[in-house]
């Protein structure tokens, strides 16, 4: 029996997911991220499969959604992006160390993924922590500060007012190269990584993630098994049922 438990780690309102019969034992752990707009409850597909395979796992809410939610509507949400992914990427620390400390995780069988907001925020984890053994990212992209201006450039088209000064903008840009993958890929340090994404993906362009894997599978020689990038040439912005069947598969391999 796999169970369901609600509650908190620290100020994180979480979904801890485990065989009943492991509930106790210290165990590998995936820490699964939602997307934007989305919720912890909206992807417990991917934490059954995960759980089935023997891993702990946790799905935290990110700020400002669900049980963090503040009542914005999307678009005031949309200006809060990059806030809420650098807080979850930070959260991730307290999360990993409460239930370490707990004895309930081995820390060298840690893993962490997420869609499309959710994937942005595992790539740019990857960037800070040493700690995660391997990462999934499904319609995510490493290049954060090459993201953000894409962002900018959309919202000028629809003109879409910010409210933020230059300088402000130019803050952000700087604060987002210490988390941007693709500016320092030296920090993967060979750990596995597998990217879904779907080739007509609007909301998070295909191409800067597939870019990032073409110029760094070099670094992989003789290990290629643990950095793979599938394409799905018809799918837009949402994983297909191979896509969550391949991660879990992924850390079952490499965690």
């Amino acid at each position: 029996m796999i169970l369901v438990e609600k509650k908190r780690i620290g100020h994180i309102p979480v979904l801890h997911i485990v065989k009943q019969k492991q509930f106790s034992d210290k165990m590998p752990l995936i820490i699964f991220l939602h997307g934007f707009t989305s919720t912890k409850e909206r992807n417990m597909h991917y934490a059954y499969l995960f759980a089935e395979k023997g891993f702990r796992v946790v799905m935290p809410e990110a700020k400002y959604h669900g049980e963090r939610g503040e009542g914005m509507p999307e678009r005031e949400l949309g200006f809060h992006f990059w806030e809420i992914v650098i807080t979850s990427i930070e959260e991730l620390a307290t999360i990993k160390d409460e239930l370490v400390g707990e004895g309930l995780v081995d820390p060298s069988r840690i893993g962490i993924a997420g869609t499309s907001m959710g994937g942005i925020t595992t790539l740019g984890a990857l960037a800070k922590y040493e700690w995660i053994k391997s990462g999934v990212s499904l319609m995510g992209n490493p290049s954060f500060e090459q993201f953000a201006l894409w962002q900018l450039n959309e919202m000028e088209k629809r003109k879409i007012q910010l409210g933020l000064s230059n300088d402000e903008i130019s803050a952000l840009l700087n604060q987002l190269k210490k988390y941007d993958l693709s500016q320092q890929p030296e920090k993967l340090n060979k750990r596995p990584l597998l990217f879904w994404h779907g080739k007509q993906d609007t909301v998070v362009p295909y191409q800067a993630a597939y870019h990032f894997y073409e110029q760094n599978r070099k670094s992989y020689e003789g290990t290629e098994d643990m950095f793979a990038f599938i394409t799905d040439e018809n799918a837009g912005h949402i994983v297909s049922n191979a896509g969550v069947m391949a991660a879990a598969e992924w850390f079952g391999r490499h965690v």
